[in-house]
């Protein structure tokens, strides 16, 4: 009887390279410490809110994703292309004019940035429309850096580009590749990000379902790997070939290998009595008045998040602090970002994602390599880069070359 290839880690690199190796005719088993799929892409069912394991945003324009989901099985919500700033006691709406028309107007005459300084946010951003094989062969540099050469400054680089960016790469000081930030931002322009009716969770969960039944295993804990199978609580389990598709601190653990740095972000979940806006977009603090990096109300986008009448708030902040302390201050700043008062909003639930994303610092490596060994392989946005994107191009990067080595 031939050995199956064994995947460890249920997280979307891990299911997609499950995924791959099972269309392709070959005996996968996914092994999986925790008790459900999807790694870091959860959510959790609390009270009858649906809290995503941090806040998390699917785009429609990553090209994998039609290769591992029927996206219309999603059920996808999109939030508006814009943003909803405060500054003093005012709010400006600031969105891509392409998407936004009706908000043109408000864009243009928002108090934060001269309109130069908004033609030239304008112009940075297009930059990052180039076909992606000359957008990462750019010669890189740090995000701050590349602000600083296309004369993106003033209040709406403090205010609005670095909140903003913060929020999406899980750092204040613009340290992350120049080049990484550009493939965002080009997801952002080219889609709408949203989220699935029934939660984040969803597209893993539709990714383990393509498996053949019996093949994700949960609640099993290995300990040890070779290209020739895994040790695991339960025993050993031999194999054809071994993919670690674990978080990287795991991955780095079982293989001996080094990874990268990561960096953290926490999630504050809160109800209220009445939703703080009505608007189904992101909300900053121009000012900078505490810690979050953004906030919004999910239930403006997917109603489904919640009971009925119940909004559902998103607080978040830089950094893994999940203290009643940290709660407090985030729902101070979100009052004041929302200008409304916070005494009376409940915490639903904290998520503190401590390894939420791989640093990813200049020059940019889009392809790191996905053989270790001597049967041996491994996946995860590590190898590829730090999104659901990444995370499932490396997997599926991971199956072909198992199968490129039989």
């Amino acid at each position: 009887m031939t050995a199956p290839v064994v995947v460890v880690g249920a997280g979307l690199a891990g299911l997609a390279c499950a995924q791959r190796l099972s269309r392709a005719g070959v005996e996968v088993v996914v092994l999986e410490a925790g008790d459900g799929v999807g790694g870091r892409v959860r959510t959790d069912a609390v009270d009858g809110f649906r809290c995503d394991r941090g806040f998390q945003l699917l785009n429609p324009a990553y090209p994998v994703l039609g290769h591992v989901v029927d996206p219309r099985e999603l059920d996808l919500h999109a939030f508006v292309a814009g943003v909803r700033v405060a500054t003093g006691d005012r709010h400006a709406l600031l969105a891509d004019p392409r998407r936004q028309p009706g908000w043109v107007l408000p864009t243009v005459t928002a108090p934060i940035g001269s309109l130069l300084d908004k033609l030239r946010f304008a112009a940075w951003a297009a930059s990052s429309l180039q076909p992606v094989r000359r957008l990462v062969r750019r010669r890189d540099r740090t995000l701050a850096e590349s602000l600083d050469r296309a004369a993106v400054s003033g209040p709406l680089r403090r205010g609005v580009v670095e909140p903003f960016l913060a929020g999406v790469l899980a750092e204040w000081e613009g340290t992350t590749s120049a080049n990484f930030a550009a493939l965002l931002l080009r997801s952002f322009v080219l889609g709408s990000p949203a989220v699935p009716s029934l939660g984040m969770g969803r597209l893993p969960e539709l990714v383990a379902a393509s498996l053949p039944a019996g093949a994700v295993r949960l609640g099993v804990r290995v300990r040890s790997v070779t290209g020739r199978g895994v040790d695991t609580d339960d025993g050993h389990l031999p194999a054809r070939a071994v993919v670690v598709a674990t978080d990287p601190p795991s991955a780095g653990r079982l293989t001996g290998l080094p990874t990268p740095a990561m960096k953290s972000l926490t999630t504050f979940w809160h109800t209220a009595p009445a939703a703080p806006t009505r608007l189904p977009v992101l909300h900053l603090d121009a000012d900078r008045r505490g810690p979050v990096v953004n906030t919004a109300v999910l239930t403006n986008v997917a109603p489904s998040y919640a009971p009925a009448g119940r909004p559902l708030v998103a607080t978040t902040v830089v950094g893994a602090d999940g203290s009643s302390q940290a709660e407090r201050a985030a729902r101070a700043h979100a009052g004041v970002i929302y200008g409304v008062g916070t005494a009376d909003w409940e915490l639903v639930t904290t998520s503190v994602v401590r390894d939420a994303l791989p640093v990813q610092a200049p020059p940019l490596q889009v392809r790191q390599p996905v053989t270790v060994g001597d049967g041996l392989f491994w996946a995860g946005d590590h190898r590829d880069t730090a999104s659901i994107q990444g995370a499932l191009v490396s997997g599926r990067r991971a199956a072909t070359a198992v199968l490129s080595a039989r």
